[in-house]
């Protein structure tokens, strides 16, 4: 009976039918091929372990159940018969099936001669490999196989240096990134022709004194800026470095784990934005500095102030007025702001500013009064939400032209009797409804709402 189904039909079958097909001993090929599409995994794990599957269909299964793929009773047939059977399977399936744990060692051999680079990356990253397979992997077609080989921690030194002259500029600069290195081969790559690959090497914590003083005569700005950040060189050529003429190095001499004080003062006056920015990150910028920054003409700077945590008043009020409304945003979300800075933000351009204002626990009833009367609903509405608006303030609000204002207004803990009785009778459906839903109503008012025009107030009112 299985035997006979049309993988067109399989979808009509429940779950239970096609685990039951899935794992019918005479289930053919083409029936396992329908169902090796089936919405639930387990049938498409039995699928993957049914030795009538065929390899085409194995191979899509390889990536999600490779364990299943592997114990398929079926599979040594299969590569008796087909011997480059792996050649055929996508590159995600072999890739899954060699990171299974107690891959045979056939599927490495396949995985060696598969044609997809991804397939034979993945085998030279893995951590149990033959010598053999490791050279042959360092002599392959792909750079990319070239560059996972370099990574290898058991790389053998003279496979490090074969790989130290490769002509791809990504497995030298692999190479050059290796925790251990002769003296001769660093020296080798601080004259690599690729930039990439010298300021890989400059980056080393071992680099031999003179091997940094022939990088600092580089003419590759981003070799100079990973230099810059370096404090083991010479204080004559850190002070060269910190000077030059490139804002990119000057930015990334003030990224160094200490730096004088001189050059604190003098990157505050840089004509290069992001120098001046590299200088408000800084643990050690002194509270003028920042509030003189978070004024800066420039955007990257005052951004950059505002990644901080600890700015002192002046700055954050400097950011409170700063041109962009989503620091100025940041602002207002911020904990302990000043009297100051709140005052600044009151009166923002903004509505969105002045709404997420409105919220604030530490706003005032001076500040609350004033947003209360705020051209923009939203931000009365916002008022009217605030947890520490008074009751005067809601009463006002409780008349507002706005029924989103009205609305917010009724649903407020604080709002006194006398505003709750006049929405009572408010136009607005909505905001008798919100009235109708407090508990604190008072009989009358619970007994007008109940006979209200509309029937969702009327069941509000008598459910509360």
């Amino acid at each position: 009976m299985t035997a006979e189904l049309d993988p067109r039909t399989l979808t009509l079958l429940g779950v239970e039918g096609a685990l039951a097909a899935a794992a019918a001993p005479r289930a053919s090929a083409e029936t396992l091929g329908g169902l090796s599409a089936h919405p639930d995994s387990r049938v498409r794990a039995l699928v993957a372990r049914h030795p009538n599957t065929p390899p085409e269909v194995l191979g899509t299964l390889a990536a999600a159940y490779p364990a299943e793929v592997l114990g398929n009773p079926g599979l040594p047939l299969m590569r008796l018969a087909r011997p480059g059977l792996l050649g055929a399977f996508p590159a995600d399936g072999v890739i899954a099936l060699l990171n299974t744990d107690g891959a045979p060692g056939w599927i490495t051999d396949a995985a060696l001669r598969h044609e997809d680079y991804a397939v034979r990356t993945a085998l030279a990253a893995r951590a149990s490999l033959s010598a053999e397979r490791v050279a042959a992997l360092a002599q392959d077609a792909g750079w990319q196989i070239r560059e996972a080989v370099a990574r290898r921690d058991d790389l053998p030194e003279p496979l490090v240096r074969q790989l130290a002259t490769d002509d791809d500029y990504d497995v030298r600069k692999a190479v050059a990134a290796r925790p251990e290195l002769p003296g001769d081969v660093l020296r080798v790559f601080v004259t690599d022709p690729h930039g990439l690959v010298r300021a890989s090497v400059a980056r080393r914590l071992d680099l031999p004194l003179d091997c940094l003083l022939t990088l600092a005569t580089d003419g590759d700005p981003d070799v100079l800026a990973t230099l810059a950040r370096r404090v083991d060189l010479p204080a004559n050529v850190r002070e060269w470095l910190a000077t030059s003429e490139q804002p990119g190095v000057r930015a990334a001499a003030l990224q160094g784990w200490a730096v004088p004080p001189a050059w604190l003062a003098r990157a505050g006056q840089d004509a290069d934005p992001d120098v001046r920015a590299a200088l408000a990150r800084r643990p050690d910028a002194l509270p003028d500095t920042l509030t003189h920054l978070a004024s800066d003409e420039s955007e990257t700077v005052r951004r950059a102030v505002l990644e901080r945590s600890d700015l002192p008043d002046g700055a954050v009020l400097a950011l409170a007025r700063a041109p962009e409304a989503d620091i100025r945003l940041h602002v207002a979300s911020a904990e302990g702001l000043s009297e100051a800075v709140l005052d600044a933000l009151v009166g923002d351009s903004d509505a969105t500013v002045r709404t997420v204002l409105a919220v604030r626990p530490d706003l005032g009833t001076g500040r609350l009064t004033r947003l209360a009367a705020d051209p923009n609903p939203e931000v009365r509405r916002a008022v009217a939400y605030a947890p520490g608006t008074p009751a005067s303030v809601l009463a006002t609000l409780a008349a507002d032209p706005n029924a989103g204002v009205r609305r917010a207004a009724a649903r407020h803990p604080a709002l006194d009797t006398g505003a709750q009785a006049a929405l009572v009778t408010d136009l607005d459906e909505g905001v008798r409804l919100a009235v109708a839903g407090r508990a604190d109503l008072s009989a009358a008012s619970r007994a007008a709402l109940a006979q209200d025009t509309d029937p969702s107030v009327r069941a509000e009112a008598s459910a509360s």
